[in-house]
């Protein structure tokens, strides 16, 4: 296991050409937005993730803009609506609801067929604004100047089959992502009344939506934000890939985009994973109703025909419409790391930051003594040095370094620091903290007597306008069904196993192995017939309370808004107090591969998770960069990991790196015996 290679700055090497390329490609990001045929403006040519370097972000002009051209279509549809338009860092910049638009939504699955009755199936209080704001900030944040995805693109990743409809394949590469940027979140950022825009990334009311109807808005070639309808009353997901919808959602919101939309060559349907398409939109421009160019002015839109509306939690009162903030500048919460900090700044590292631009998260020493502050910044250093080197699997142009976000916790979950690449998707931020915390806690010895101390998830009767308890869901049943399927009746209370996002995920799906219809599900998964992505296992189950207390309190219930830790919560009946919070569950769990439990010798000290450019390359990323830090931190002894582990001839996994993975030479199986 010799050096695999240098520890120089491997960006600074390409740094300079990579600019120049750059600023030769944003040339065409200096002019105006005058609207082209596929509603793009002239300053829409791709990115690379440059471009936002000059500040960029959407007037309050344009937002009204945005809605005027998508109240028109949902008038020519009849099919009035509400509107929400984000920006990148997920502030919510304003919510417009048309006359006679549904109140609240349904949460549903649509091929369930009143078969699942728990989790959040059939929860129908609440409020469309809330859908609205959750299908535009997840348009943000899964965008970046490499990649426009969609709510329609989560719709295709999330799913128990990848593609979805197609038996016998894999779980959607971003499995469980829905689950993410809760409101509850610990690291994301929340409105503050009688203030304006502030640094994110902000939380979502409902995590990632997966319903039609969410697209990015570009300008000048670079995400300034998504915008979100609702007008149906479903907020739901498209269960098969075998046709195409004419969605009354997305046409409104495609309407909205008009002279904003993504560029055509960094839209989903131009990427690629494991050889099959990603899906952008259902519909285009020439499939609309109404022609966006010609729509009335937002000053002529009468109270008739619908109004500004205030959201509790996310807007003022009275309600307004804000500019949004420049992504890359402190006003975001994402910026560059300071010359000061000439390591960092030397691989382009970003960091998240507050408003006047310092650090939020630097590396920092474990209160608990598990990692010092120099270990932590040898590792993300090392993690940030690979993905530089690393060949992007979800972003244009083809040859381009992944973007991640990279997070490093102690044993108890602090976060001990989070460093980005340069234009890494925001989504990912939030997620690569919820692979830190969980690979941590499934590898420590005391996770067991976390979950069983927990209170259980209070599920809701499904279609009642007024809360009512269904039934209730012992957390610590968990543990027991994953003893008994991993046939070792002191898993998760002796720290034998280290678990990674990977290993974790192969038993939080509705088959074992995953994707093989009519094989067991796995321990922490509901079985295959009860099993939708609105009710998948001990991930929902974990935080179900906070959510459903945060939705009572923007529905106006007589409820205090969550606290900004997603564990302990108590059932809505017993009044949604806290009791045992666990520090590791501050954010939730995330189930998809990007995570490794990080080691002194054969002591447990921490983990490193990653988000951003493709499972495999997350995984790479924080396996290799645990690996090459260097001093004693490093990866589990290799007798400890979960791919030793075996259950009925099946070996859990741990990770898994691709082929061919570095832009700068052809070395393959990168990640073998390390």
């Amino acid at each position: 296991m010799g050096r695999r290679w240098s520890h120089g700055s491997s960006f600074t090497q390409v740094r300079w050409a990579t600019l120049l390329a750059a600023s030769l490609a944003c040339a065409a990001c200096s002019g105006g937005n005058e609207l082209v045929g596929d509603g793009t403006g002239v300053g829409s040519a791709p990115c690379d993730g440059f471009c936002y370097d000059t500040p960029t972000a959407l007037s309050v002009e344009e937002i009204q803009r945005l809605i005027a051209q998508a109240v028109q279509e949902a008038r020519a549809q009849g099919m009035p609506a509400t509107i929400a338009v984000a920006d990148r860092a997920g502030n919510v910049l304003a919510v417009y609801r048309m006359a006679g638009a549904p109140a609240t939504v349904r949460i549903g699955s649509p091929d369930v067929n009143g078969r699942v009755d728990g989790g959040l199936e059939g929860i129908s209080l609440v409020p469309s604004e809330l859908s609205a704001i959750a299908k535009a900030i997840t348009a943000a944040f899964l965008s970046s100047e490499g990649n426009a995805f969609s709510t329609r693109t989560a719709s295709q990743i999330v799913q128990a089959n990848f593609n979805p409809g197609e038996g016998n394949q894999p779980g959607g590469p971003l499995f469980g992502v829905q689950f993410s940027q809760l409101p509850c979140s610990d690291l994301s950022t929340r409105f503050v009344t009688g203030a304006g825009p502030s640094p994110g990334p902000h939380r979502s009311p409902l995590g990632l939506a997966a319903d039609p109807g969410g697209l990015p808005l570009f300008k000048n070639g670079t995400v300034v934000g998504g915008i979100g309808v609702e007008a149906d009353g479903r907020y739901t997901l498209d269960p098969s890939l075998l046709d195409h919808d004419r969605d009354v959602d997305e046409l409104i919101a495609t309407a909205g985009t008009f002279g904003f939309a993504a560029p055509v060559d960094r839209r989903a349907d131009r990427i690629t994973v494991d050889g099959k398409t990603l899906r952008f939109s259902d519909v285009g421009f020439g499939d609309l109703a109404s022609t966006p160019a010609a729509a009335p002015a937002f000053s002529s839109l009468t109270a008739e025909v619908g109004a500004l509306v205030p959201v509790r939690g996310y807007t003022q009162d009275p309600p307004t419409i804000v500019a949004g903030t420049a992504f890359g500048q402190n006003a975001s919460g994402f910026a560059p790391a300071p010359l000061t900090d000439p390591q960092f700044a030397a691989e382009d590292a970003f960091f998240l930051v507050d408003a006047a631009g310092n650090n939020r998260y630097p590396a920092r020493d474990s209160t608990v003594g598990d990692l010092s502050a120099d270990e932590v910044r040898s590792v993300m250093l090392s993690a940030l040095r690979v993905a530089n080197r690393a060949r992007a699997q979800i972003r244009r142009p083809l040859g381009s370094s992944a973007r991640v976000t990279i997070s490093v916790v102690d044993t108890r979950g602090d976060i001990l620091g989070i460093v980005r690449s340069r234009d890494a998707p925001v989504f990912g931020t939030d997620v690569s903290l919820q692979k830190a915390r969980n690979a941590v806690l499934f590898s420590s010895s005391d996770a067991g007597a976390i979950l069983r101390a927990l209170p259980p998830a209070g599920y809701l009767m499904p279609d009642q306008a007024t809360p009512a308890e269904l039934r209730r869901v012992d957390i610590g049943r968990y543990v027991s069904d994953l003893q008994s399927f991993l046939g070792r009746p002191t898993a998760l209370d002796d720290g034998a196993i280290a678990f990674t996002d990977r290993a974790v995920g192969n038993l939080a799906r509705p088959f074992f192995p995953d994707g093989i219809q009519g094989t067991p599900h796995g321990p922490l998964s509901k079985p295959a017939g009860e099993w939708s992505p609105f009710s998948d296992g001990l991930q929902l189950d974990l935080v179900y309370n906070a959510v459903i207390r945060h939705v009572a309190f923007v529905a106006g219930l007589p409820v205090d808004d969550v606290p900004q830790n997603c564990s302990g919560i108590e059932p809505l009946e017993d009044g949604l107090g806290v009791a045992n919070a666990a520090p590791q569950l501050r954010n939730g769990i995330q189930i998809f591969p990007g995570s490794v439990p990080l080691y002194r010798g054969g002591t447990l000290v921490g983990a490193i998770g990653i988000s951003g450019d493709g499972v495999d390359q997350d995984d790479m990323i924080g396996f290799l960069g645990a690996h090459e830090a260097g001093g004693a931190i490093g990866n589990a002894p290799p007798a400890i990991r979960s791919d030793q582990v075996e259950v009925d001839g099946v070996r859990l996994r741990y990770v898994q790196c691709p082929q061919a993975p570095f832009l700068d030479t052809d070395e393959q199986e990168v990640c073998n015996g390390l």
